[in-house]
């Protein structure tokens, strides 16, 4: 297969970059993040989750980042809901595309949102239903694609199961995340093309960790089988609670810098995204975990 012209960048620093962060982001902060994202030219940024506080304290002002974020024309701002309560509260805020999230691993499953991976999927059918009665369009998210904290490695077989009833519940896209950062450029070709038997190539996203530093080579081996649209953090935000010793994604301005040199479109300005990331690193008061972020200036 031939690689793509064009990569779709989703940026899920917002959300999935900040939702494990210990100390207290200001509202404004985050939106003073999405700001500069739409400036570096990102299309689709997720911007929050309407899960519950009590779990997710970190995301419980999405209603607000939601309202205050620009509204630039082209511009989606997806938000993960995990029930209809937290849907409800979507549409409340005026969300225009949520996303769920189901596991490829029944104890990650279990461990993460207490129930089985057939429950989940049970439970998200009425959800996904509501959303597009709303004219909102619905994103599934697979994690644990190519392997688990608890139980290891993760059958192919699984997660292409997960994608399809995803896909046959109304999910315009799937994307499959390694959520521990365990895979590795064949073992994630090799899953994709696997998925592909029951889902189109065009509905496939990826979502790479960086645990093992393997995250570009993963999205490069998938870039190489046709796949067009990647997930990715700007500052290399996130991790995972349930993974031990898992690092975040993969950082959005080093996924920039090998897509331009790869000559693949992106609509992303490379300085802009590092500005960004610079502004949110000071604001954590951390460092930025990205290469081209942390080069001298």
């Amino acid at each position: 297969m031939a690689f793509p012209s064009t990569v779709r960048v989703v940026e899920v620093g917002p959300r999935d970059g900040l939702q494990n962060e210990k100390g207290e982001i200001a509202t404004q902060t985050k939106v003073a993040l999405i700001e500069r994202l739409v400036e570096a030219g990102c299309r689709t940024i997720e911007a929050g989750s309407f899960v519950s506080p009590k779990w997710v304290p970190q995301m419980a002002d999405s209603a607000a980042v939601l309202r205050l974020a620009p509204q630039v024309g082209g511009v989606v701002y997806p938000v993960l809901v995990p029930n209809m309560k937290g849907l409800e509260a979507a549409i409340g805020a005026g969300a225009r595309e949520v996303a769920v999230f189901a596991s490829a691993s029944e104890t990650f499953s279990q461990r993460n949102i207490n129930c089985s991976i057939a429950e989940s999927l049970e439970r998200f059918g009425p959800v996904v239903a509501h959303a597009q009665g709303h004219g909102i369009k619905v994103r599934g998210y697979v994690s644990c694609v190519l392997g688990c904290p608890y139980e290891g490695a993760v059958s192919s077989d699984a997660v292409a199961d997960v994608a399809a009833r995803l896909a046959a519940l109304g999910c315009y896209e799937i994307s499959l995340g390694d959520t521990i950062g365990t895979g590795t450029p064949r073992a994630a070709a090799a899953m994709v093309e696997r998925v592909t038997r029951g889902v189109p190539l065009e509905m496939l996203a990826v979502h790479f960790h960086d645990t093992y530093g393997q995250a570009l080579a993963n999205i490069f081996a998938c870039l190489e089988f046709g796949v067009s649209v990647v997930d990715a953090a700007v500052g290399g935000l996130g991790g995972c609670p349930y993974a031990k010793g898992a690092t975040g994604n993969v950082a959005t301005e080093d996924l920039v810098y090998m897509l331009d040199g790869m000559g693949i479109e992106t609509g992303i300005d490379r300085e802009r995204i590092v500005e960004a990331a610079l502004f949110i690193a000071d604001a954590l008061g951390k460092k930025p975990a990205s290469h081209l972020a942390a080069l001298p200036r």
